[in-house]
């Protein structure tokens, strides 16, 4: 998802807040998958050194990261499609998400995989003998918890769902044209205070509590039904929250509740995984209950929180933003298999978690980085990582304002 602004409900005012939320949410995904790598919960590849130390760490962004990216490809969606209309929109889109997708899918994913299956199954073939299984969609590279189905679109995940709930709201707003207006005056008159705040947080622990256990995420699309209720659902709501202006002022003025509210179900969540995720002993019944619901309040409140405070006082421009708003989709899509593959690369050095920890993020984000500088610089590269193939975007012609509409048009929302 990219996007170069995102503007306010009000006509002609811009929204560089939630370019900076979208920036600031996909640079934490660096981080965080490198904390991937030292944490016991099961990833590609892990350290020798993987231990229970940093998981409270890692629940701080863990509930709401992605919540919180979905719900502003909702909003920058809504904007694109009030400013493009229906006609032509499906196609733009699913050549915007789909070839980076598949590209990423047919060469950037595939050494993740493979390292996976040396550390986990001692595979012993070579990368080009895993390819020739990769591409014929082998299914034999199992453990007792499951098979790895191959090909695989990994943390690319987020680029497929984005197209399925793209489509659907398309088809959607096709079916029944007054649809949009209808999203935003309904969200503009019942969220408009205490209920933004309210409504959202209870569906997703209501989401948590009756879905989690019975649909475990898979990131598979099909029946990856808690996903759906939690993505899916903040995905339309950012749709419908996009125009409005009421409960935009709601959640900057929450901003320091949220944020208490936050990090309050946070402690209770280090406190109850602490002393149960790696126990024999079965908690009861009221606490798991209890651990859910701090989940799910954790995970709009943050929301909240990071929404409030970045409306107050990340409203400015700068060629910062206008830099790292172009990067973060390619940077995306390159920075796992580095982690991967540079996390592999350094075992025999046996550093230190705490030396080598920073020294992957670091060497995560140069090699991102460069890798989008050699990117954008030539043209057939860029829409295979998301990029729009002209160089420079050209200013939109000037048009007829409507309702609950911006000004701006987004240039992309990958």
């Amino acid at each position: 998802m990219s996007t170069q602004t995102l503007a306010r409900g009000t006509l002609g005012e811009r929204r560089y807040d939630l370019d900076w939320v979208r920036i600031g949410a996909f640079m934490l995904l660096i981080f965080f998958h490198v904390g991937m790598y030292y944490v016991t919960w099961d990833w590609h590849v892990k350290s020798p050194y993987a231990s229970a130390t940093i998981e409270p760490l890692m629940l701080l962004s863990h509930p709401w990261r992605l919540t919180l990216l979905f719900l502003i490809s909702g909003v920058a969606t809504g904007y694109l499609l009030d400013a493009q209309g229906t006609r032509g929109f499906l196609g733009q889109r699913s050549v915007r998400l789909l070839v980076p997708l598949l590209f990423g899918m047919a060469v950037i994913v595939p050494p993740q995989s493979y390292l996976q299956v040396v550390e986990k199954l001692r595979y012993a073939g070579s990368y080009l003998d895993f390819l020739r299984l990769y591409f014929t969609g082998y299914h034999g590279f199992c453990q007792p918890s499951g098979c790895l189905a191959l090909p695989t679109w990994n943390h690319l995940w987020f680029v497929a769902y984005l197209w399925v709930y793209t489509v659907l709201l398309h088809f959607g707003i096709r079916l029944m044209p007054g649809l949009p207006t209808a999203l935003r005056s309904f969200v503009e008159l019942r969220l408009a205070g205490v209920g933004v705040l309210v409504w959202p947080a209870l569906y997703f622990v209501v989401a948590r509590v009756l879905l989690a256990a019975r649909f475990p995420t898979t990131y598979a699309v099909v029946g990856d039904w808690y996903s759906h209720a939690q993505y899916g659902a903040v995905f339309l709501l950012g749709f419908s929250l996009a125009g409005t202006r009421a409960p935009w002022l709601t959640l900057e003025r929450a901003r320091w509740g949220a944020l208490g509210v936050a990090v309050l179900a946070w402690a209770y969540l280090c406190a109850y995984l602490g002393t149960y995720e790696h126990s024999p002993e079965v908690p009861p019944h009221a606490l798991l209950m209890t651990a859910r619901f701090a989940y799910g309040l954790e995970q709009w409140a943050a929301i909240v929180a990071v929404l409030g405070f970045a409306r107050r006082h990340l409203v400015h421009d700068s060629p910062a933003r206008r830099y790292l708003t172009a990067a973060v989709f390619p940077v995306y899509i390159l920075h796992q298999t580095v982690i991967v593959v540079c996390a592999h690369s350094l075992q025999p050095a046996n550093l230190n978690p705490g030396v080598e920890g920073p020294l992957l993020v670091l060497v995560t984000a140069a090699v991102s980085f460069l890798g989008f500088e050699l990117i954008r610089r030539i043209r057939w590269l860029r829409p295979l990582f998301g990029l729009a193939v002209e160089s420079e975007p050209k200013a939109p012609a000037p048009r007829k304002a409507r309702p609950l509409a911006a000004t701006w048009v987004p240039q992309d929302i990958n």
